[in-house]
């Protein structure tokens, strides 16, 4: 395994190309994979999964944040997004926010699709001057 401090970007934008087949979206037919790299290095994935009831669907980010936390992880250490080819599928509003609840502003957010990575950001990038546990503390 390599350096968990040196995130293997191709990988995990690699893991969220592969997971984005597994996207339950048969309303917007808009396929979204998304992985992050915990602090030990372990990449998480997820799918979004749509529902009839469209608030209640979820987001691929929030999927696999979701499996990492279940998975013991705390940390985000950089993550990837991959929509259809030739869409910049960067997150949603919430989805940035998910983000930033677990992970620095500088850490990594790649964008991609079948062809690699195709767009690159940060969290502070994507959520400029973002509300966080520093705003609630005492």
């Amino acid at each position: 395994m390599s350096d968990p401090l040196i995130p293997d970007l191709e990988a995990l934008a690699a893991a969220a190309v592969a997971v984005r087949a597994n996207a339950y979206a048969p309303y917007s037919l808009f396929q979204v994979g998304a992985a992050v790299m915990d602090e030990t290095g372990r990449i998480h994935a997820g799918a979004n999964v749509e529902n009839a009831a469209y608030p209640q669907g979820q987001c691929a980010e929030a999927s696999a944040i979701g499996v990492m936390i279940a998975a013991g992880g705390r940390r985000v250490l950089a993550a990837a997004v991959a929509g259809p080819d030739g869409v910049d599928c960067t997150p949603c509003g919430g989805c940035r926010q998910r983000l930033a609840e677990f992970a620095g502003p500088s850490v990594p957010v790649v964008i991609c699709d079948t062809t690699g990575i195709t767009a690159r950001h940060t969290v502070a990038s994507l959520l400029p001057h973002g509300f966080g546990a520093a705003q609630l503390d005492p």
